[in-house]
């Protein structure tokens, strides 16, 4: 009695393409995907997710090529997508990351610099907070779950074998840049018209008193109250941002 094992070769190859667009959308994503968390601990996560959705999406990917030339375009063109997915979730995060950064220009903390565990690169402190508290919040709101159905659905969206959409990709990056500009903007609002109100009563101040020490009033003053507005008015932002979070994933959601 023989068993025939044709099947294999088909399910290797399914599976492949898999954790290719999987893996590199991982590497690439919010959290999971920073340069904090090992590179192991990714890999194992990209493998995980890609058995469970193994089962799930293997009926939708085409015949075994016949030639290597033809596996590898299919191989490569499963990464493009999985980065693009990934980068424009990143590109939402950065949002938050702007906003601090905006935070500590007009709260005179700019040059108050830590590494940020997400790029592993210099940043502000503001920018960093707000970045690791984004990141928090999404896991702590059961956001992620929005991310794993991205996943799912991607390979309805975005069927293996097909056209390359990188007109669809170029419109919801220069879509999401735009939208996380305006919601900066908005977010940081208090504090450009508190940075705004703020040194033009100094410059006042400055021309009626010249006698006055304007850089050594003036320096712990912005700072204390910018901190107290940045303390009363975090929560409110932050729960403005998790719905933009959730608005901004809709273009990969079926």
């Amino acid at each position: 009695m023989t068993i025939s094992l044709d099947f294999l070769p088909q399910s290797a190859f399914a599976f492949i393409l898999i954790f290719a667009r999987i893996g590199a959308m991982t590497m690439a994503l919010p959290g999971i995907g920073d340069r904090s968390v090992p590179t192991r601990i990714r890999l194992v996560f990209a493998l995980a997710l890609s058995m469970i959705l193994y089962p799930l999406v293997n009926k939708v990917f085409p015949t075994l090529p016949s030639s290597l030339f033809e596996m590898m375009a299919a191989i490569v063109r499963e990464v493009l997508i999985g980065v693009a997915i990934g980068m424009s979730v990143r590109l939402i995060v950065s949002a938050i990351q702007f906003v601090g950064t905006i935070i500590a220009f007009q709260t005179g903390l700019a040059f108050a610099q830590n590494v940020d565990p997400a790029n592993g690169t210099q940043s502000t402190m503001f920018g960093t907070f707000l970045s690791v508290l984004s990141v928090a919040l999404i896991f702590a709101t059961d956001m992620h779950h929005l991310l794993l159905s991205a996943m799912y659905d991607s390979y309805q969206l975005f069927k293996p074998g097909g056209i390359l959409p990188t007109g669809d990709f170029a419109e919801v990056a220069v879509e999401t840049l735009s939208k996380g500009f305006r919601i900066a903007i908005q977010l940081t609002g208090p504090f450009l018209a508190f940075g705004l109100i703020f040194y033009l009563g100094i410059g006042v101040l400055s021309r009626l008193i010249p006698q006055v020490q304007v850089f050594f009033l003036a320096l712990p003053l912005n700072i204390m109250l910018g901190m107290l507005l940045f303390m009363v008015l975090l929560g409110t932002f932050m729960l403005w941002y998790v719905d933009y979070f959730g608005e901004a994933l809709r273009p990969y959601l079926v």
